[in-house]
């Protein structure tokens, strides 16, 4: 059976200065591949085909997006600190470099899963910024050019924050808590991966399922390569039994209560996640 998605929410990041774009439905291709990756830890695999609608990369380079594994480039060291919510979106694919001003080894395309790309910032250089990408291996970074007009800029006021020991998520936004919640997180075979992350997409299925909305984010389990047909990409997302809640469970993804899904939804694209313990 194949799930079919459409995007609920516009991809919008929060900034005084920049409007992102509407929304719009995924195509046919694209729902087969976003019901195939949201199945990491979300219950129950579907089966669904190999995953399609992603634009091809210019000159062979490979494309920073949830199904790809990129080489060449250096992993987040600060896996632990604080970002300070300045977001980017490139305009059109945009080229990714290891080095600031190096030659490029991967193109990071303005939209995936149906809505535009959104990723945080973790260093900036003159003309050029360091961001986290949605690919294999986990924090994963590169290098990308911001001259030209090529970005958009926006900042988010949010941070999530899960914590795998005490099993709690926590969203805080403009320093202040808005809302901690216990949770399911990933069992001790398929944990939850730790260190700096970012919300990816926002996904809903038109028929019911486990979740009303389900939260994809641009890290993948440590443990399984792939998962009912998709590459394992780690999500938020509800679950009808709360007794599974603060209990490590899931195959990696992390369940949450629906009042803590309602506060997730409002949480821009590009948003930085913060998984310790």
């Amino acid at each position: 059976m194949t799930i079919r998605f459409v995007r609920v929410r516009p991809g919008r990041a929060v900034s005084s200065h920049v409007p992102v774009g509407g929304s719009r439905s995924l195509t046919v291709a694209a729902m087969a591949a976003a019901a195939a990756m949201l199945v990491t830890g979300c219950g129950k695999s579907h089966a669904a085909g190999a995953p399609g609608g992603q634009p091809a990369a210019p000159a062979a380079l490979p494309q920073a997006t949830t199904y790809t594994t990129l080489k060449g480039l250096s992993q987040d060291t600060h896996s632990l600190a604080a970002m300070d919510g300045k977001l980017v979106h490139p305009m059109a694919s945009l080229t990714v470099s290891a080095t600031a001003g190096g030659p490029p080894v991967a193109v990071l395309p303005s939209s995936q899963l149906g809505g535009p790309t959104w990723v945080p910032v973790v260093e900036t250089k003159p003309g050029w910024q360091r961001v986290l990408l949605p690919s294999r291996p986990n924090r994963t970074t590169g290098w990308i050019s911001t001259s030209g007009g090529k970005v958009q800029t926006a900042h988010s006021p949010y941070v999530v924050k899960v914590d795998r020991t005490t099993r709690r998520l926590t969203i805080v936004k403009s320093g202040h808590t808005a809302g901690t919640w216990t949770v399911a997180v990933g069992a001790a075979k398929t944990p939850t991966p730790t260190g700096r992350t970012f919300i990816l997409a926002s996904l809903a299925p038109t028929k019911a399922t486990y979740s009303p909305l389900i939260l994809p984010v641009g890290a993948h389990s440590d443990t399984l390569d792939t998962f009912g047909g998709g590459p394992g990409t780690v999500a938020f997302h509800g679950w009808p039994d709360k007794s599974v809640f603060g209990k490590a469970v899931t195959n990696g993804c992390v369940r949450v209560p629906a009042d803590a899904l309602k506060q997730l939804s409002q949480v821009p694209l590009g948003t930085p996640v913060l998984i310790t313990g």
